[in-house]
């Protein structure tokens, strides 16, 4: 077997991937988990599995006081404080601690969102902005679950747009209170919450965040949404009619509102990504178990191969996305480690490093959950589109994550918009890392610097899609300019092919860093799964940026484009069907997901 690596890992700057090369030992793996991380996931499971289960049947009826009282175990068994400083009664641990038990939570869809939403936005913005004296006074009651926290910043009429808030604050005539009216939606937990975290515009112009406990005069809820799926969770709006905040408060500082909701939300993107992928695992093992289980035609349907390829295919992605979040949260751990907590500028400019991570994880793996869902309701047939099966509401729960901390539309576009910022301080050599295409293009093919040794096809597949984006980015931006952002479309097909080669890489490098630690042999299943999804993954790509370099040139410039474009994504066929059939196989086997 071999030995694990012991080089000391890099910090690395968000955004590098496209123009470096990481190495396994400077990236984080679901395999680097310490033995606390892994006894934080083996608590939380057992209180999903112990206690959540059977109390499943109360918590979709919506029965307030049954999450709530679940919630409080989850206290006291320190899980809602993970992420809390010790000297508030919390943990004071570190973000793939919080991931862990995030995919945990996710066991049922409903209370994962009541559970995420109270530890995530709900805590973190009293945890980064919040004076000393509100740290104290609300913390230690989140952290045991005697007070549950909400967090409201959209409205009817600005969702997505949150900066554009009809919601107004105006300092009372005595000076000790705002006087906040307006009406937000959409609040998690707000039938049961004691908190809520609210935005609205002081003096109708400056956006800014207050803390707003229940029971405050002039403060109440409308009645629960009707929604399609997380049934379970309590969503409902707050109404502010004059409402009587204590001046105190104020979370942050006036104006800065845009600061604390736009950071949280970072946090919230790829603490969504462990979310669902712990919901595509518990699918997979539900849709394998069902599969074994139901005959047609004399024998079990997961002995039919396109039953098989199905399974294959959800395990593959399921794999990927775990290996996306982790990376991800490793980065960002590793980028906090020194920070005082009380620093909160500090501390979500080290955070905010990754957003361009945290809008990919955040779209990506929705995505992948939504394809693992639909997949499980068509492996159980008719019985996949009635309540009395779980497919049903596996189903149903993940749409929202789509929509969830920002949709996915706004954070595509995010994700080339902030590396084109970074590129214009200065902060990242895209633009000379895509003219350097030019130069490598003129010279013609070369092998010195090619990949050897365990998965070296798919280290030159995933170096092949590196350049494609790289070209697509700086072709795009030469071709609009400041025009470009006017251009949805392109930004949206770079940030597919941008997403699929962080995954790939992803999935790549946590492999390669298994094999180091536990021989190649051990991990055959790990490759057969990156090989495959290589293959389908510069398919996208190989899509995506043909469609993007149709948008910016034509004629012979065009065919020129479209000739690098098959030179960065040539790549020998791979017996996919082969392979899948292997990774079929061991879902049937263990009737579970099957690659950890």
């Amino acid at each position: 077997m071999a030995t694990e690596t012991k080089a000391p890992a890099a910090t690395l700057r968000g955004g590098s991937f496209l123009i470096e090369d990481h190495s396994p030992a400077d990236v984080f793996t679901p395999g680097d988990f310490t033995e606390e991380q892994r006894m934080i996931g083996e608590t939380a499971d057992a209180l999903m599995e112990n206690e959540m289960l059977p109390r499943l049947p109360e918590i979709l009826a919506l029965k307030y006081e049954a999450t709530r009282e679940l919630l409080k175990k989850a206290g006291e068994l320190g899980l809602l404080g993970i992420e809390i400083p010790e000297e508030y009664g919390g943990m004071g641990l570190d973000k793939v601690s919080g991931c862990i038990a995030s995919e945990a939570a996710a066991r049922d869809g409903s209370f994962a969102v009541s559970y995420m939403g109270h530890c995530g936005i709900g805590s973190l913005p009293i945890v980064y902005f919040g004076t000393p004296e509100q740290k104290q006074k609300y913390l230690p009651k989140f952290v045991t679950g005697e007070w549950i926290s909400s967090y409201s910043l959209s409205e009817a009429s600005s969702a997505s747009d949150a900066m554009n808030a009809k919601a107004k604050a105006v300092l009372s005539p005595d000076g000790k209170s705002w006087i906040i009216n307006g009406e937000k939606m959409w609040l998690t937990n707000a039938g049961f919450a004691d908190v809520y975290i609210t935005f609205a515009k002081v003096d109708g112009e400056h956006f800014t965040a207050f803390i707003v406990d229940k029971g405050l005069p002039g403060v109440s809820l409308g009645a629960e949404e009707k929604k399609t799926g997380i049934k379970g969770s309590s969503t409902r709006p707050l109404i502010l009619q004059d409402a009587v905040i204590p001046k105190e408060n104020l979370l942050g500082e006036i104006g800065k509102g845009h600061k604390i909701a736009f950071n949280i939300l970072n946090v919230g993107r790829f603490k969504l990504g462990a979310g669902v992928t712990g919901g595509a695992k518990l699918a997979i093992g539900q849709a394998a178990q069902y599969a074994k289980s139901r005959t047609a035609f004399g024998k079990s349907i997961s002995d039919f191969g396109l039953i098989r390829e199905k399974l294959a295919q959800m395990a593959i992605l399921a794999y990927v996305s775990d290996s996306m979040v982790y990376r991800t949260a490793g980065m960002i751990d590793r980028n906090l480690e020194g920070v005082d907590l009380h620093d909160a500028a500090g501390a979500l400019k080290r955070i905010e490093e990754y957003d361009v991570e945290c809008s990919m994880v955040k779209v990506w793996c929705s995505e992948m959950l939504d394809y693992v869902v639909d997949e499980t309701v068509q492996i159980f047939g008719g019985a996949g589109y009635v309540e009395d099966y779980p497919a049903e509401r596996f189903w149903r729960d993940a749409r929202v994550n789509r929509i969830f901390e920002g949709t996915n539309e706004i954070n595509r576009l995010l994700v080339p918009g902030r590396l084109i910022r970074r590129a214009m301080k200065g902060e990242l050599p895209i633009f000379q890392k895509a003219m350097g295409l030019m130069e490598e293009l003129s010279a013609g093919p070369s092998l010195a610097d090619a990949p050897e040794g365990f998965l070296a096809a798919e280290a030159r597949l995933t170096a092949g899609a590196k350049k494609v984006a790289l070209m697509c980015l700086g072709l795009a931006v030469q071709r609009f300019g400041q025009e470009l952002e006017e251009q949805q479309e392109v930004l949206g097909l770079f940030a597919d092919v941008a997403m699929e080669t962080y995954a790939l890489e992803s999935a790549l490098i946590r492999t390669q860093k298994r094999a180091e630690r536990m021989g190649e042999d051990a991990s055959r299943l790990q490759e057969a799964a990156v090989s495959c999804f290589a293959q389908d993954a510069l398919d996208r790509i190989e899509c995506a940026a043909r469609r993007l370099l149709a948008a910016v040139g034509e004629g012979d410039m065009l065919r020129t484009y479209l000739a690098a474009l098959k030179r960065f994504t040539r790549r020998e066929a791979v017996n996919t069907v082969a392979l899948r059939r292997e990774i079929a196989a061991a879902v049937v086997d263990k009737a579970a997901y099957p690659l950890s």
